[in-house]
């Protein structure tokens, strides 16, 4: 049943205080196509309450006929976004005219909403207000849709835990979640691209939006010019960690503040984490059971969380229908056909908004177009290719779509390749051996080449890069392969005699110890490319690497160590879909740092975020057959290969 329909007069307030605008002639041509018969109205900064008063700014597109909102009701596509929702304009313009309604929201406290910010706490709360909202409206079918991607991937995650009226489907892309896991804490270690983040107001201040994500953000408007000046100093702030509350223009915008410190001094998985308000593998029994698409990258910052997380766990505790798209996209770059220096196929590019409309069709029109009976996994294998220079100076990993029915792969032979004390990585058992050791200063710590990073400036740089050394990146000194530095220990096969296929979950078990209370260990898989003639020195390509710091081996709260014990260290990387071709090398890199994708441990065991001192640590690394180091690739035995689609 749908509500009741509001008066007229409130009717006729709606479109007075929401200023009416059509557009009218401004659409492509293609919108007159018979599957786009509508034009676009729309009814902007409407200011939709929330439960304790406090109102979010909301545009409201409809499709229009002669220049006017159609009569009629239509399903409803939202999109929740810290981001401005001036940017959904782009969706609104695909979607509305093929009869949809689109709704894009400021979240609380972002550019017109008011309120204060707390990163999706308040989401579940406020996404569900707002869907009860829509119910209300007249023009509304009562069938909910959302899109979004990165934060807007967590406002949809955040919805469904609240379990709203209304809400049919949802398609989060590289969404934030579960961040106590990975994302903002990982393994204990702090990701810094969130300090970018708030330092830099949301990627918008010192940008052409600064005004307004600054007024908004600070106390004063005077302190607005400060906080966009220190968004262009992140690197100078990153350098100067532990960031202390007061000490920097940061206090001028004291909700952004609170935030940060707090989320880097928080290492324990506990409460501050759980109800984050998109910990969607803490809320499952509340998240509402409707069919989800799932979607992530091989290179994208919150691909563990999506693949190895949100989609098996949701599969085991609903009934409606999961699906999982994973490409060899970095974070949002669903719609590129390459990640950092990789070049892939042409197909590796999504044809973002069909392969959209074509799942709203399905969930929210009734339509019957196959979804149903689709594979419920696709991913892209990557490599495969010849590895020539593109004109654009990448080198060309190659690759292909493939269906597959579960994730992770049932036909999976997890295989255990060990570290040995000469450096060689291969399924023998090391023998008796001596542990490696090397001394981790944080004062000179492993530069950060590629990864699963968002993007941030010019703090990294995203997806697969080779692993060495250039004039220009930051942190980088020589143009040495990362390799030649004596505080990472290099382990790699022999060349490949046949192709090797790794696809899914990348887990190490590292056995190691340092001579102080705490540290860090790294791992970062690499497939290393032999000489050719466009890259004479072969390449180094990252394929994916994770931290723990060593406090919080064990996933709770904080244990220090003893020094000189060994201990064993679960490192999971994000996931792959790799061809490691024959001639080419399996590589594992264990080190203790990558900054400035993680914060750097001062190895004192003082207190995260409020440390005083640094000292260098003596680390060490076991492979021997009491502590047999070793990565577990999830390796996929040959068989008949059909071509995807």
């Amino acid at each position: 049943m749908h509500p009741a329909r509001p008066s007229l007069r409130a009717r006729v307030a709606l479109l007075v205080v929401a200023s009416l605008a059509v557009i009218s002639g401004s659409a492509p041509p293609r919108h007159a196509a018979a599957d786009a018969p509508f034009g676009v109205a729309v009814m902007r900064d409407v200011m939709v309450p929330m439960r304790d008063g406090i109102k979010l700014a909301t545009d409201v597109y409809r499709p229009a006929t002669n220049g006017s909102p159609a009569e009629g009701k239509f399903p409803a596509i939202m999109e929740r976004t810290p981001y401005n929702k001036d940017g959904i304009a782009a969706t609104a313009a695909y979607f509305v005219p093929r009869g949809y309604i689109v709704i894009a929201q400021d979240v609380r406290s972002r550019y017109k909403s008011e309120g204060h910010w707390r990163p999706i706490a308040d989401d579940p709360n406020d996404g569900f207000d707002t869907a009860k909202w829509l119910g209300l409206q007249p023009w509304f079918d009562g069938n909910l849709g959302t899109v979004g991607t990165s934060y807007g991937g967590a406002t949809q995650h955040a919805l469904a835990i609240a379990n709203p009226p209304y809400l049919k489907t949802m398609i989060p892309v590289d969404a934030m979640s579960n961040t106590g896991h990975y994302g903002v804490r990982h393994n204990g270690a702090f990701e810094l691209r969130f300090f970018n983040w708030v330092l830099t107001m949301g990627n918008a201040a010192g940008g052409p939006n600064a005004p307004i994500a600054s007024t908004r953000a600070a106390t004063t408007l005077a302190a607005a010019d400060a906080l966009s000046e220190m968004g262009l100093h992140v690197r100078d702030y990153v350098l100067s960690l532990p960031l202390r509350p007061g000490t920097t223009p940061l206090k001028f915008a004291l909700d952004y503040e609170a935030w940060i410190v707090e989320a880097m001094k928080h290492g324990e998985y506990d409460d501050f984490w759980k109800n984050a308000g998109s910990s969607v593998v803490d809320h499952l029994a509340e998240y509402k059971d409707i069919p989800i698409q799932h979607v992530t990258g091989w290179y994208d910052s919150w691909g563990t969380q999506v693949a190895n997380m949100n989609y098996p766990e949701l599969k085991k505790a609903k009934k409606s229908l999961q699906r999982l798209i994973v490409g060899p996209w970095t974070h949002g770059g669903q719609t590129r056909s390459f990640a950092g220096n990789a070049q892939f196929t042409p197909d590796a590019a999504l044809d973002f908004n069909p392969w959209r409309q074509r799942w709203m069709d399905r969930w929210l029109k009734g339509m019957d177009n196959g979804i149903e009976r689709e594979a419920p996994v696709r991913l892209y294998v990557m490599g495969g290719g010849d590895a020539h220079k593109t004109a654009e100076g990448r080198i060309f990993v190659g690759g292909s779509w493939r269906d597959e029915q579960e994730w992770p792969l049932a036909r999976t032979a997890p295989t255990p390749y060990y570290l040995h004390a000469n450096g060689t990585l291969s399924p023998d058992k090391p023998g008796d051996s001596q542990p490696t050791s090397y001394a981790f200063d944080p004062k000179h710590p492993v530069p950060t080449l590629g990864g699963n990073v968002s993007s941030q400036g010019d703090l990294m740089v995203q997806g697969a890069v080779d692993q060495r050394c250039a004039v220009g990146v930051w942190q980088c000194t020589n143009g040495n392969p990362l390799s030649s530095r004596s505080d990472i220990l290099v382990y790699q096969t022999p060349a490949l005699e046949r192709d090797v296929e790794v696809t899914g979950r990348l887990i190490v078990k590292l056995w190691a110890a340092t001579d102080g209370p705490d540290t860090d260990f790294t791992a970062k898989l690499i497939d290393v490319y032999p000489p050719s003639r466009d890259f004479p020195s072969g390449v180094d390509l990252n394929v994916g690497d994770s931290i723990v710091r060593a406090r919080y081996r064990n996933g709770g709260k904080a244990e220090m160590l003893t020094p000189g014990q060994p201990y064993e260290f679960t490192i999971e990387m994000y996931p792959t879909s790799l061809v490691f071709k024959k001639g080419h090398r399996i590589r594992l890199d264990v080190s203790s740092s990558n900054f400035p994708r993680f914060d750097v441990n001062p190895n004192t065991g003082e207190t995260l975020n409020d440390n005083r001192r640094w000292r260098v640590a003596t680390n060490s690394v076991y492979h021997d057959p009491q502590h047999a180091s070793h990565i577990v690739l999830p390796i996929i035995p040959s068989y008949p290969q059909t071509a995807g689609r």
